[in-house]
């Protein structure tokens, strides 16, 4: 369970195992319960097919742009389609985001997206408030 949550250490986890165990639940409960709950907190990079699962308006994913297609908005930097494993998804960058342009067949974590739902599907942007890191791109001093 460990190697699936680096982000949370192991006394965090241990802690809130034991107040759900402490609230009257079954242990076995407990660890399904707690892991669901730390696998979809806030700032946890989640699959692309568990964005329509989480309550939250924000996400954080990774995968890679697929697709890239021209706006017909001004407002639009870019718009395209996001994949990983479990999915896909359409993405938009707004230019008011100030955010770097990605390309397709690029890999990319999307942090702190704006979930959004269009024509019964769902969909995420990219905010001024967002984060776009390249994790297969060398660092421009590297180079």
């Amino acid at each position: 369970m460990q190697s699936k949550l680096d982000a949370w250490s192991r006394a965090a986890i241990s802690r809130r195992l034991a107040e759900v165990v402490a609230d009257g639940n079954s242990m076995m409960s407990a660890v399904v319960g707690v892991f669901e709950e730390l696998q979809q907190a806030p700032g946890t990079v989640i699959p692309i097919a568990a964005v329509s699962e989480v309550s939250r308006r924000e996400v954080s994913i990774e995968g890679t742009i697929t697709q890239l297609w021209e706006s017909s908005s001004a407002a639009i930097q870019q718009v395209g389609l996001i994949e990983d494993e479990t999915g896909r998804t359409k993405v938009t960058v707004w230019e008011k985001s100030r955010q770097p342009a990605v390309r397709e067949g690029e890999r990319v974590t999307l942090r702190n997206v704006a979930k959004s739902w269009y024509g019964g599907r769902v969909s995420v942007a990219v905010t001024g408030w967002s984060d776009i890191s390249f994790p297969e791109r060398e660092a421009w001093w590297a180079e």
